[in-house]
C-alpha cells in the first residue's frame, strides 16, 4: 500500500499562508493522480486540490482558486498545498489522498482515491 503522512498545518491568522505538505511511499508515485481534500466540524469532506502524475494538470474547487497551489515533486514522493490568504472558513482538517489507474486525470470524487493521510488541522482565525 501507498502510505501518506501530512504535515505543516497549524494556526494562523486570517491573511496569513501556509505550506501543507505530505510525504508518501511507493515505487511507481508518478503513476498517482494526487489531491487535496478537506473536512470541517460537521461537514462532508471535500475536494480542495488535484494534481495530475506529471504535476502538469491542477484543478481547484472555486473557493480557494487564486489563493491555492498544488504542486508535486516525483523525485522526492511529496504534494505540497500553499495557502494564501487564508480565510476563517478555510479552517479544517487537510488530507491528501492518491489514486492509482490512470496518473493523467484529476479527480474530485472521495470514492475514486484509495489511499488517505491521517489528516493535519489548519485553523484560521478571524
Amino acid at each position: 500500500q501507498v502510505q501518506l503522512v501530512e504535515s505543516g498545518g497549524g494556526l494562523v491568522q486570517a491573511g496569513d499562508s501556509l505550506r501543507l505538505s505530505c510525504a508518501a511511499s511507493g515505487r511507481t508515485f508518478s503513476n498517482y493522480v494526487l489531491g487535496w481534500f478537506r473536512q470541517a466540524p460537521g461537514q462532508e469532506r471535500g475536494f480542495v486540490a488535484g494534481v495530475s502524475g506529471g504535476g502538469g494538470n491542477t484543478d481547484y474547487v472555486d473557493s480557494v482558486k487564486g489563493r491555492f497551489t498544488i504542486s508535486r515533486d516525483n523525485a522526492k514522493n511529496m504534494v505540497y498545498l500553499h495557502m494564501n490568504s487564508l480565510k476563517p472558513e478555510d479552517t479544517a482538517v487537510y488530507y491528501c489522498a492518491a489514486r492509482g489507474g490512470s496518473p493523467y486525470y484529476t479527480s474530485r470524487d472521495p470514492h475514486a482515491y484509495t489511499y488517505w493521510g491521517q489528516g493535519t488541522q489548519v485553523t484560521v482565525s478571524s
